[in-house]
């Protein structure tokens, strides 16, 4: 009967330590952010937008052309890679 207890008492305790455990990994990794590395190229990206956004606007002759223009502005990068891809036939 001892041997049952005991081994029932250490089932217990360990399951108890790995929650303990799992508890204090939660509470050291709270309020820590993973910081991506793209910061460069999302500065790039943006100043890029805003200068084709500028770009397109100031062609438009009427207001749903400059719309157009900033919806162009948004996705000129494929714009870019389709092209690229054209030129080079691939």
């Amino acid at each position: 009967m001892k041997i049952l207890n005991y081994s029932k008492r250490r089932k217990e305790n360990k399951m108890t330590n790995d929650d303990n455990s799992s508890k204090q990994y939660r509470r050291e990794r709270k309020g820590t952010k993973n910081h991506s590395s793209s910061g460069i190229a999302g500065a790039a990206y943006f100043m890029a937008f805003i200068g084709a956004a500028v770009y397109y606007i100031q062609q438009a002759t009427t207001f749903w052309i400059g719309v157009l223009g900033f919806l162009k502005a948004l996705v000129w990068p494929a714009f870019l890679i389709y092209n690229l891809l054209e030129f080079l036939k691939i």
